[in-house]
């Protein structure tokens, strides 16, 4: 596994903005109600956005799910991954600081953690979906 991007500065509210449209473009375009967060590199929250209908309960996991990815500069599907699997895995359920549920996305730049983004309101391949749509605005290739 390679070593996870270090922190750089904070994602700009342009960026955050553009990352947000595009993941809200994503939503609308399947018609899912969902919340849509991006914190900083610094796990602070920078936007948040409650699509119309999204169950209430969604606004706190797509935090979870931002924070998880930054804290840990990785996608929170890993440790879903590793709850699934089960054995030593199931020790992230004793964390109180992670969210094991896909649609948490690290935001990069220039090889450097500046934020990211958590989806949460349909299944967690959806919210992955939507996360996708919207990191591929910063995230480079």
């Amino acid at each position: 596994m390679n070593a996870p991007f270090k922190y750089g500065p904070p994602i700009t509210l342009a960026e955050a903005s553009r990352v947000m449209m595009a993941a809200e473009a994503e939503a609308r375009r399947h018609d899912w109600p969902m919340a849509i967060a991006i914190v900083s590199s610094s796990g602070h929250l920078v936007m948040l956005h409650v699509l119309d209908d999204t169950q209430h309960g969604s606004v706190a996991v797509a935090q979870g799910k931002a924070e998880t990815a930054v804290n840990f500069r990785r996608p929170s599907k890993v440790f879903e991954d590793a709850v699934r699997e089960g054995g030593l895995g199931l020790r992230l359920l004793g964390m109180s600081n992670l969210l094991p549920l896909d649609g948490g996305l690290p935001l990069y730049h220039d090889g450097q953690v500046i934020g990211a983004i958590g989806v949460s309101g349909m299944q967690s391949t959806q919210d992955a979906q939507v996360a996708a749509a919207g990191a591929s605005v910063v995230n480079d290739a």
